[in-house]
């Protein structure tokens, strides 16, 4: 079974669950893909890593991250799997606004002015979280070149209306739903 496969099954097994949800976006839906539950899977994410190298394959960036919460767990996966590929890839975590204290850095780790980087995401619906990370990072002077999210919910048309690439493995009709 390819990785590709495999990281579908799991998604499907471990992180839809059906009721009555109010989305980050403030819709309502029937279920839900909590992909935290693989994302930090300890079998998971090895593969959530490889499957995002390969779905932006062919993209030229060398730092990956995002809004915090649903970006982290996903540019971890993406580093340690470039590394065990012999790539060098760093990752960075964009809070939702500046700190006060410290360095007071919205993005942190490596710094990304001047880098092409990837905007990263575990799913998106609206690609609010994930544009406001784009404006954080423009603001910072890096280069963002493509969004790239696991489960593609709903953010296409917009993330194109600001000019983005998209990539994503997965969307909604691969899990059966919509």
């Amino acid at each position: 079974m390819s990785d590709r496969d495999e990281l579908l099954s799991a998604i499907k097994d471990k992180a839809v669950v059906h009721g009555d949800f109010v989305l980050s976006s403030g819709k309502r839906a029937s279920w839900y893909v909590d992909l935290r539950r693989v994302t930090l899977d300890g079998t998971v994410a090895p593969l959530v890593g490889r499957v995002m190298l390969d779905e932006t394959a062919g993209l030229d960036y060398d730092a990956v991250g995002g809004l915090t919460l649903g970006a982290d767990p996903v540019a971890a996966a993406m580093l340690h799997a470039a590394a065990a590929r012999g790539r060098t890839l760093d990752a960075f975590v964009v809070r939702k606004e500046g700190k006060a204290h410290g360095l007071q850095r919205r993005i942190e780790g490596p710094d990304v002015t001047g880098r092409r980087v990837l905007a990263v995401e575990d799913t998106s619906t609206t690609g609010g979280s994930v544009l406001t990370a784009v404006e954080a990072l423009r603001e910072a002077g890096a280069v963002v070149v493509a969004v790239a999210t696991i489960l593609e919910r709903g953010a296409a048309a917009r993330i194109a209306a600001e000019d983005l690439e998209y990539r994503h493995p997965f969307d909604v009709t691969d899990l059966g739903l919509g």
